[in-house]
């Protein structure tokens, strides 16, 4: 699988055809789809692969967000986040 950040040329001619309000709104659809798929899953009613579809979708929307938010700004945030955890699991 390729880094989230290869796919710039993409992420940027979806954000010149549909925008980044509509980028937004679709984020927000593909993980209201994953929630559901997972809430599935749970009750044997999908397989492991259509929850693999969904987080699909929502992996290309959140390259398309890291895009769109600006990589070092998200990187920042993640470095913060794996700090936290690793405080809370007592890991060095």
């Amino acid at each position: 699988m390729q880094p989230l950040m290869s796919y710039r040329e993409l992420y940027l001619a979806t954000l010149q055809k549909w925008g980044e309000e509509a980028q937004y709104d679709q984020a927000v659809e593909e993980c209201a789809e994953l929630i559901a798929s997972l809430k599935h899953l749970r009750r044997g009613r999908v397989d492991r692969t259509a929850v693999a579809e969904e987080l699909a979708d929502v992996y290309l929307m959140v390259g398309q967000l890291v895009y769109m938010l600006g990589e070092e700004t998200v990187a920042a945030a993640v470095e913060r986040k794996i700090a936290r955890l690793r405080e809370l699991l007592a890991l060095p």
